[in-house]
């Protein structure tokens, strides 16, 4: 059972260091989808986005 949670809590590390350096050390331009510029508010621009 030690073994199991032994397991468990190095895969939580590993998901939380990951996190950590995808939010704060890797630039945001490799996460960055293709995001296309919908108007979703008519033929003029509102300046809702």
């Amino acid at each position: 059972m030690s073994i199991l949670q032994d397991i468990l809590v190095y895969i939580t590390v590993a998901i939380a260091v990951g996190y950590l350096v995808k939010k704060f050390l890797l630039p945001r331009s490799l996460f960055a989808g293709k995001k296309g510029n919908s108007k979703g508010c008519g033929n003029g621009d509102c300046g809702c986005h």
